[in-house]
């Protein structure tokens, strides 16, 4: 097909972080949260630099100013799995710095537009939340169906955020409204239900899982958040609210494969650490350490052989 760009963007500075043209077409939408309320300069200016390795399609800045990283013909590095961002179309949105990484209703009133526009563009009638990992996964749109997509399904993180994941249900709702489409789903903003209780689960099939059953919305996150791998569902069995995961430091040590060339080696945990000069290459590599640091969303690992650092979001886990 061919691929085309958004009008809406005001801002373009093309990054230099990502794959080429896409391998699938689009079908899907990954709304992110920046965690900061950028500028679409200020954003633009970290994904041009080849040590940030990572990218977004667009960017939606504080005052709801839509940016251009990565052409939509191509795939960029932005939600931790290429699969997705293979047939995805990436957003990163400005948000609070904390939790819940609340949007400015600019920049939500910006997202439902550009999504708006992606789909037309792109020959779409319909976006779908499904609410659910496995489903979405395993599920096959029709030609005319956009799927939503969320970041903390490939990486151990909030994103995009428990703000925008609750209205994930209300942006597929409002942007089919405005495509004229038609969709039953639910406006996951709601406090109250149109009938029956929000329930708190492990999983929507999984009843015996379930701690209990509220009208009241924020009662029923109080108390998924008080039960860890829990969440909150609605009475049609949707998801409206998932508490960010606890992070987890993986057992050391373990084997990555290396799947680039220039994937720098720094002298500590974070893209403000100097460079070393020095490549990994490609190959397995040990790591005896990891932590968290700038520039990487799945952490840095230091190299056995005493090297220094590298970030982990372009190795495979062995």
């Amino acid at each position: 097909m061919g691929y085309t760009n958004s009008p809406l963007t005001a801002y373009t500075k093309l990054s230099p972080n990502h794959s080429g043209q896409r391998t699938h077409s689009i079908d899907r939408i990954t709304p992110h949260c920046v965690v900061g309320q950028c500028t679409a300069e200020s954003l633009g200016d970290w994904f041009a630099k080849s040590s940030t390795q990572a990218s977004s399609n667009y960017g939606i800045d504080k005052d709801g100013r839509v940016g251009l990283y990565v052409e939509e013909k191509n795939r960029s590095w932005c939600s931790s799995s290429s699969a997705n961002d293979q047939r995805a179309i990436t957003i990163e949105c400005a948000s609070d710095a904390s939790e819940p990484y609340a949007f400015r209703d600019v920049v939500y009133q910006t997202l439902i537009k550009l999504c708006v526009d992606i789909c037309q563009r792109n020959g779409k009638k319909k976006l779908l939340w499904l609410g659910d990992k496995d489903k979405t996964l395993a599920y096959t749109p029709a030609p005319d169906e956009m799927i939503l997509t969320v970041h903390r399904w490939f990486a151990n993180k909030s994103c995009p955020g428990n703000w925008m994941y609750s209205r994930m249900g209300d942006l597929a709702s409002k942007v089919t409204a405005t495509l004229g489409g038609s969709s039953a789903q639910p406006d996951a903003t709601a406090e109250k239900p149109a009938s029956g209780y929000y329930r708190v689960r492990k999983d929507w099939s999984d009843s015996k899982s379930q701690k209990g059953a509220y009208k009241n919305l924020a009662n029923a996150k109080k108390c998924a958040d008080a039960n860890p791998g829990y969440s909150v569902f609605d009475a049609d069995g949707n998801v409206v609210y998932a508490p960010a995961p606890e992070p987890e430091t993986p057992a050391v040590p373990f084997l990555v494969k290396v799947g680039i060339g220039d994937l720098n080696i720094r002298t500590g945990p974070g893209s403000n650490y100097s460079k070393t000069g020095f490549f990994t290459g490609r190959g397995c590599f040990t790591i005896l350490q990891v932590e968290k640091g700038p520039g990487s969303d799945s952490g840095w690992g230091r190299l056995k052989s005493g090297a220094g650092w590298i970030s982990l979001d372009h190795c495979t886990k062995l």
